[in-house]
């Protein structure tokens, strides 16, 4: 619970760069402070990522070669890193959308069976 009374969604490592590599192929390109605000969003403010969470994961996902960073401008005319995903962050976004579908329907199915 945080201090506003809202329940908020702690995000396991292998999960978020799943949602990063999905967030990168819906919308294209993006610079992480527009990853962070689009899961917000999405989230409807369930979901905040600060900067010792989200860019962790973006150098992970990057050395992994499943993303690529180019630096430029952002529409303040600010210097960023633009991510986007890479072909072999496409085949792992597809794998580990499986596995994830595969894991959650396992936890729905346990879940289902306590009540």
């Amino acid at each position: 619970m945080s201090s506003e009374g809202t329940d908020r969604i702690a995000v396991l490592q292998g999960t978020l760069d799943l949602i990063v590599l999905r967030v990168l192929q819906s919308m294209g390109q993006m610079h992480a402070y527009a990853i962070a605000t689009r899961l917000q969003q999405v989230s409807q403010d369930l979901l905040h990522l600060n900067q010792g969470t989200l860019y962790p994961a973006l150098v992970r996902l990057e050395q992994q070669g499943r993303i690529k960073g180019t630096w430029g401008k952002t529409e303040s005319h600010r210097e960023a890193k633009f991510y986007a995903i890479t072909k072999a962050g496409e085949r792992a976004l597809v794998e580990e959308t499986r596995r994830w579908r595969q894991m959650a329907g396992l936890v729905d199915k346990l879940l289902a069976e306590e009540a």
